[in-house]
């Protein structure tokens, strides 16, 4: 399979990797394995701003979701050169801003995972965590940091 294929079937074209927001790299590869920092959902260019349980659904937040694991494609590209190199997505953990009765951050994460598998398929599946955070950086929605293997 070819990943680029498959992005250009799905009509996905990936960013270049932003600049930081704060003392830290986007990416940091010791060995085979790839550390993407943690990147915020972005709408129209700009933090994509809201709370879980106030004032977004979680279809919503799918969505959000989506769109940082599209950024961190594009932050992987940029790291390792080419997308097919990618051996596996070994992990990914979810933040998301959400209020203390709001128990849906497993599925406002799927939104990122159900993309990974489509786009790596079995090299895709991938251990998880998603937890609910009292805010992001920015007000962000939700932000999604991976860790990838690669060849």
């Amino acid at each position: 399979m070819n990943i680029q294929e498959t992005l250009r079937q799905l009509g996905i074209t990936l960013p270049p990797v932003a600049t930081p927001a704060a003392a830290y790299v986007p990416f940091v590869q010791t060995g085979k394995l790839v550390f993407l920092s943690g990147h915020i959902a972005k709408k129209d260019g700009k933090p994509w701003v809201g709370q879980f349980g106030k004032t977004m659904t979680t279809e919503e937040g799918k969505a959000a979701a989506r769109a940082v694991a599209i950024d961190l494609m594009g932050t992987l590209q940029a790291a390792v050169g080419d997308l097919n190199r990618v051996q596996r997505i070994v992990k990914v953990m979810s933040l998301v801003n959400s209020t203390p009765d709001f128990t849906e951050q497993h599925l406002v994460t799927n939104g990122a995972s159900e993309l990974l598998a489509q786009v790596f398929g079995d090299k895709g599946a991938h251990a998880r965590s998603a937890f609910g955070v009292a805010q992001i950086p920015m007000g962000a929605c939700v932000e999604i940091e991976l860790i990838a293997e690669i060849a």
